[in-house]
């Protein structure tokens, strides 16, 4: 497994020499994941300092930012994580849609920064990537790429964003003003394979390390062991308020099967069903469909290698017609005064400008596994919203002129809520028994072996949950090396 980041002793000790000088020459200190799911474990001093520094500064300390705890001001930091419980006049349903907000996280407000650091950290420490001398390749289709891109300037090594070029022009507008290295693909958020082609190519020069989220397991790892903690905080802070409640599902939309990693966690603590979503547009696990959508950050036509297919329960199509057209509902004034007349209290309809668009499609499958499942009042069922509405404020012009001839009325809106929320159905989610989750499971098979190179015994190896469990051994090794490389960087705060 030496390409997919497994390793867990120093694979090159002059790489490793060369990086943690570099650390010490730009002052960063490394957090561990251990601090990262309970930022209560951060220094008293560093958390001190962090009062000062804006969150949006690439300040090395931010790193110790990058977790769920922060404040809506994202200097301050909470007890339990953000979240809104939606009632249901929104939702349509008895069970309890609970969301954390995505947004909190530095530099980038979204919680994929997570995903990047869970992704280097592994290189970094047993020496497979040298920050003096290579270029971190990042590439997604947004968020992920942004997060790289924050990670590697903290760490002054040169950082390289992939993503297509019909993402939101807000992503660009960001990383414009971080980087100068930006390779823009052909396509949109459907496009992840040519991602993987232009990758292949840079990976030719060996001055690139590719750090692909999908097939990095620190992305599963970090999201396992910090987002998953996350969740389980406000799960267990809800039920102390009510000793009833059941969490019954966990719902992510796949992307590259970074934050869906939490659902384990909350299936082996609560028994939680997990529940995959993805665009109906493009219906990889539900039919073995593709095509073209415009949920922005989820990822499609293919099954990503650290997803845990096998142990999923549930997976939901959403069409990007409903996340559009609810981004209007949310995100105008037209919407909202609908919603107000809807009895839809200001400070839910506050909350709801922290959705983004993958946010809405998240909250959509809730619903929907809500309704198919026939989860009751003591139900809850967890998922993210990975970013905010700022992310895709040039998507409301461009969803106006594609539905609504550029002119969006209170009365449409009132038709956006009855078609695409309270209208929300259970069609297009299946229930899985092992031949469907087998199947899909199966269908990885033509993107890693067939065009990837990974071999067969690696393929098959994830199918069982063991090889899952053993993974998670890595946890305490990295941290104690993380640990072992501050040490030598000698950097104090």
């Amino acid at each position: 497994m030496a390409t997919l980041g497994l390793e867990n002793e120093v694979v090159d000790a002059a790489a490793r020499k060369s990086s943690v000088a570099q650390l010490k020459g730009q002052n960063v200190l490394l957090p561990t994941t251990e601090q990262l799911a309970d930022p209560s474990k951060i220094p008293a001093e560093i958390t001190e300092k962090l009062a000062d520094i804006d969150p949006d500064e690439p300040h090395p300390l931010n790193l110790f930012r990058v977790h769920w705890f922060n404040a809506a001001d994202r200097r301050s930091r909470v007890e339990v994580p953000n979240h809104v419980v939606l009632p249901k006049e929104l939702t349509g349903v008895d069970a309890k849609i609970v969301v954390l907000f995505g947004n909190r996280f530095p530099m980038i407000n979204a919680h994929k920064v997570l995903a990047a650091y869970g992704c280097l950290i592994p290189r970094l420490v047993t020496g497979q990537f040298d920050a003096a001398k290579q270029r971190a390749v990042w590439p997604s289709t947004g968020n992920y790429c942004r997060g790289g891109i924050a990670i590697s300037k903290l760490l002054g090594c040169r950082g390289v964003a992939v993503l297509p070029e019909g993402m939101s022009e807000e992503r660009f507008n960001w990383l414009d003003k971080w980087t100068s290295d930006t390779i823009r693909t052909v396509g949109t958020e459907s496009n992840v394979k040519e991602i993987y082609d232009k990758c292949n190519e840079l990976e030719q020069d060996k001055q690139n390390l590719i750090f692909n989220q999908f097939c990095e397991f620190g992305n599963y790892l970090v999201h396992y062991n910090v987002t998953g903690t996350a969740f389980k905080t406000v799960f267990e802070h809800l039920k102390s308020e009510r000793s009833d409640l059941n969490l019954a599902a966990f719902v992510s939309a796949t992307g590259s099967a970074g934050t869906i990693a939490a659902g384990d966690k909350l299936k082996e603590c609560f028994g939680a069903k997990i529940v995959a979503a993805e665009a109906l547009e493009c219906p990889t696990m539900l039919y073995n469909g593709f095509g073209e959508h415009n949920i922005q950050g989820i990822g499609d036509k293919h099954v990503p290698f650290i997803q845990n297919v096998t142990n999923s329960d549930v997976v939901v199509g959403v069409s990007d017609h409903s996340t559009d057209t609810l981004n209007l509902l949310f995100q105008t004034d037209e919407g909202r005064a609908e919603l107000r007349e809807r009895g839809i209290g200001d400070d839910i309809i506050e909350a709801l400008r922290d959705f983004g668009l993958s946010s809405i499609c998240n909250t959509l499958s809730a619903i929907k596994t809500a309704k198919k499942l026939g989860l009751g009042e003591n139900d809850v069922v967890m998922t993210v919203a990975t970013d905010g509405a700022n992310l895709y404020s040039t998507e409301i012009e461009k969803a106006k002129n594609k539905y609504y001839e550029g002119n969006y009325t209170q009365a449409q809106a009132a038709q956006s809520f009855d078609q695409d929320l309270a209208g929300a159905d259970d069609d297009n989610v299946m229930v899985m028994d092992e031949r469907d989750k087998n199947r899909v499971f199966n269908l990885g098979y033509f993107t890693w072996v067939e065009q990837q190179g990974v071999s067969v015994e690696e393929f098959e190896a994830r199918r069982s949950q063991d090889f899952w469990v053993g993974l998670r051994k890595l946890i305490p090794v990295w941290d104690k090396m993380i640990e072992e490389f501050n040490a030598e960087s000698g950097v104090e705060i």
